[in-house]
């Protein structure tokens, strides 16, 4: 079973761009070496997040910075940027047998406990901040100090 990545990848981009904003140019090859991903995978997520006006990127050398303030920017807006809205969080088995009462119904029966899942989540992501990330991130740095 695979799962999906880029909203995680995403949110490393950009605490990693804000963290990095005043050391260096936060490039696509920059980030790649960070997340261990293929930079081909950060330009898609760049394109995605610039589509959404969360980033600006300079082409070539130029770099990535946030377009927002970090407390404007919920994980909801990074969601929204990377994942296939219309999709469902879980996807359902493929070909269940229609010979078998169970493989038969259970579509129906999981459509309809999982429908509420969605907005719930949705709800939560819209809850938190980029900038409460960032903070989360300074207090595990901090703590690796001690």
């Amino acid at each position: 079973m695979q799962y999906s990545t880029r909203l995680a990848v995403a949110v490393h981009i950009l605490v990693a761009v804000d963290y990095f904003k005043d050391m260096q140019k936060v490039t696509s090859d920059f980030l790649a070496a960070s997340i261990n991903v293929n930079p081909v995978i950060v330009r898609k997520s760049f394109s995605q997040l610039k589509k959404a006006g969360l980033i600006k990127v300079a082409r070539g050398p130029g770099g990535a910075v946030l377009a927002k303030d970090p407390s404007e920017i919920t994980m909801l807006d990074v969601y929204r940027a990377t994942e296939e809205d219309e999709k469902p969080i879980f996807h359902m088995h493929d070909d269940p047998n229609p010979d078998c009462p169970v493989g038969r119904n259970i579509h129906a029966v999981l459509e309809e406990k999982w429908k509420g899942i969605k907005p719930a989540v949705e709800k939560e992501l819209e809850g938190i901040t980029l900038a409460d990330t960032i903070e989360e991130l300074h207090k595990q740095l901090a703590a690796e100090e001690k």
